[in-house]
Order: structure tokens, then C-alpha cells, then sequence
């Protein structure tokens, strides 16, 4: 199974670095950091959970996912690539971790913008390379995220270490600016919602995982 996603995942590197953003698919620990807060809910409460996936690729942080959900959780699935769609939409029918959910579980080939809910999720899970996009999607997409997650809810991300940084250090002056301009759109999400910071070195580049809350911070506190 590893081999063929990362197999599907090279492809789509090779083709399309600008929405995959990555040379590896994700390592099992920086899936198990980025689901953690799903873990913890479906531990505390004793209700179906609502779980959005976005950018999900070939499905390493899903995997992870559907191993802590039940039949009865709701769990839809936002990647914009198609040909990771289809490897998505094919897990659910023909994968013994997948398969259970099948019925409770939607792929939506969309830009997570012009998605919709009829309910707000317990926890979103993002693995979109915010630093490949320009500044005026990136706010496009946190607005997405808040507009789409309870306000009890958690939001999770990854950034690579470092790696705003790096390209400041490679990139030419409009690059630059546009990275800076990124910095500073999340360093204000984290400022205002952040809840916890974990740091994995165990990934191909290491990363850290944000989790923010769906409610913003007060000023008092």
C-alpha cells in the first residue's frame, strides 16, 4: 500500500508541485500529531463527530483518520486533484481501513472556497502547502476553515520546518514579499487561535502540526 501511494504521490509531485507541495508523502507520525485532537474527541464524547479532511493526496493522514472513526461519524474529503480524488474515492470501496465508512464518507473534487456544509465540523484537517500559494489565497483558505469549523472545533496544519525562511533565502524580491506576506497571515491565525504546537522531525521535510481553535482569543485573554 505504501509503495502505490507513494508511487501515485510522485506523479502528481512531478506534475503539479504547486498544490502537492511536497517530495514524500507524510510519515505515520506526522499523521498521528495532525489527528490527534480527533482522537482526543472521539475518546471524551459520546457522539458522532464531524471530520473535514482537506488536501488529503493519497491518503496517508486519512488513513490515519478513518482508523479513529465510526459508521456513524461524518467524514467528506476536499482535494482539489483529481487523480488523487479517484485514488481516494477507490480506497473506499476496495480497502478493509476505508471500507467501513464508505457510506458516511464523501470525496469532493472541489476548491475548498466553494465548498459547502450543512453542519459545522468538529475538527478539519489540512494538509495544503499554504507556502507554494499566494497570500490572497491563503487568506481565502483560513477564512474557508473558520467559516466551515465549530467554534469548540480544532483546526490542524503542518508547515516544513523552516521552510519560508529557506526560500526567502533562494527566492527572488516578489517572492520574497509574497512569502512575508504569508508569514505574517498566519502568524496572526496562530497568535489569535493557537492551542498547541507539536514538532516532528521524523518526516521527509521535518514539520511542525498548528492546531487552532475555531474560536478566537480574546483580548482579556
Amino acid at each position: 500500500m505504501f509503495n502505490r501511494d507513494f508511487a501515485a504521490f510522485f506523479r502528481q509531485f512531478r506534475e503539479q508541485y504547486h498544490t502537492t507541495g511536497a517530495i514524500a508523502p507524510s510519515s505515520r507520525f506526522l499523521a498521528n500529531a495532525q489527528a490527534r485532537p480527533l482522537a482526543r474527541l472521539k475518546a471524551r464524547l459520546d457522539r458522532p463527530v464531524r471530520v473535514l479532511e482537506v488536501g488529503p493526496g493519497t491518503g496517508v493522514v486519512t488513513r490515519r483518520i478513518v482508523r479513529l472513526l465510526d459508521p456513524g461519524d461524518t467524514f467528506d474529503l476536499v482535494e482539489i486533484n483529481q487523480a488523487f480524488a479517484d485514488h481516494l474515492q477507490q480506497l473506499f470501496v476496495d480497502d478493509s481501513d476505508f471500507s467501513p465508512l464508505a457510506e458516511s464518507s464523501s470525496v469532493h473534487a472541489v476548491p475548498l472556497q466553494e465548498f459547502t456544509s450543512d453542519a459545522p465540523y468538529d475538527v478539519i484537517i489540512s494538509g495544503l502547502p499554504m507556502n507554494n500559494f499566494s497570500s490572497e489565497l491563503v487568506e481565502e483558505l483560513f477564512d474557508a476553515y473558520f467559516r466551515l469549523l465549530d467554534p469548540e472545533g480544532t483546526l490542524s496544519y503542518f508547515e516544513y520546518m523552516y521552510m519560508r525562511q529557506m526560500r526567502k533565502v533562494v527566492s527572488g524580491r516578489d517572492d520574497r514579499a509574497r512569502v512575508n506576506r504569508i508569514a505574517e497571515i498566519m502568524k496572526r491565525h496562530c497568535r489569535e487561535r493557537r492551542t498547541k504546537t507539536n514538532w516532528i522531525f521524523v518526516n521527509l521535510p521535518p514539520a511542525w502540526v498548528q492546531h487552532l481553535s475555531g474560536t478566537a482569543k480574546t483580548e482579556s485573554s
